[in-house]
């Protein structure tokens, strides 16, 4: 089943916020721009390396603060054609549902140094979104000895009251151990506000692993419990641009972050997705193959 429907107001509220950072309707700036990474790519390519004991190349360029230029479609991701989709744009977030499983395919979205200054507080309410079909309910977690685990975490929302509460709708969660969902991936979602910081603006995509063979569920929704979890991060203008991606078990990560590092290579391989295919192929490759966590890991604002 391959849906989409459109939030309204979503993808209105976006354009905003790229117009007031200076990048929207400029097309051909931002062509230009990309055509820059092409020449700084030929000399940025890494080999591919990383497993799921982690991985560390040499270091890359160091990023240089620039004016950010809009890059179209960065936040969409191509699903993989077996999964059951429905798409929803929320006003901070993309998702791509999975209605079978009652959990998110993935879900996308821009961070900017902006948002992560934010001071909306914290929505304390899970919700159903009654318009998705098969969306769970908050009660399927209900003791199950799961947390309610965040794919788009609320303190990447604090820029917008309705960012905020839409985080909090049940299409953007997965059944996570409180060992994973307080531990280290609490730890990358607060690491990826500082990234964003550092590089003006990065694009997150997570979600859990459907490709694995999952056989437990909980609640009468039949929630598919997910063995273990992706998050791949772009910095798209950076100088020269970077990505780098995480794998993580569904409990206590051992040798945290480090040890979950991979390339975004090695996401689209074990998930079935094809992240940034808006960026032009060499740029695309060229991130895509690099695992380069001991840069990402001192990057400071």
């Amino acid at each position: 089943m391959k849906q989409n429907r459109n939030r309204r107001g979503g993808s209105g509220k976006r354009t905003a916020r790229r117009a007031k950072r200076g990048g929207a309707g400029i097309p051909l700036k931002a062509k230009a721009y990309m055509l820059g990474f092409l020449v700084v790519a030929l000399f940025a390519v890494i080999s591919t390396a990383g497993n799921l004991s982690g991985c560390s190349h040499p270091d890359d360029e160091g990023a240089v603060d620039k004016p950010v230029s809009h890059i179209a479609g960065l936040d969409r991701v191509v699903t993989d054609p077996g999964a059951a989709e429905y798409l929803v744009d929320y006003t901070g977030m993309n998702v791509s549902f999975n209605p079978r499983a009652h959990v998110p395919n993935w879900v996308a979205w821009e961070l900017t140094r902006e948002e992560t200054a934010g001071d909306v507080p914290r929505t304390q309410k899970f919700v159903t979104d009654e318009s998705v079909p098969g969306c769970a309910d908050p009660w399927d977690y209900s003791y199950s000895g799961y947390d309610r685990g965040h794919m788009a975490p609320a303190g990447d929302m604090k820029w917008s009251k309705k960012a905020m509460d839409e985080s909090f709708y049940m299409t953007n969660i997965c059944p996570q151990l409180n060992s994973l969902n307080s531990g280290a991936w609490r730890t990358l979602e607060e690491k990826c506000r500082v990234w964003a910081q550092a590089d003006s603006a990065i694009v997150i995509v997570a979600g859990p692993v459907l490709t694995d063979k999952l056989t437990e569920t909980i609640g009468d929704s039949h929630v598919v419990v997910p063995e273990r979890f992706f998050k791949v991060i772009l910095s798209p203008y950076s100088n020269p641009p970077r990505g780098i991606g995480f794998i993580m078990n569904n409990g206590k990560v051992a040798g945290g972050m480090q040890k979950a590092a991979v390339s975004i290579d090695e996401v689209e391989a074990l998930t079935g997705h094809d992240f940034f295919s808006a960026l032009p192929d060499e740029v695309e490759n060229a991130v895509e193959s690099q695992c380069n966590f001991n840069y990402w890991s001192t990057l400071k604002p």
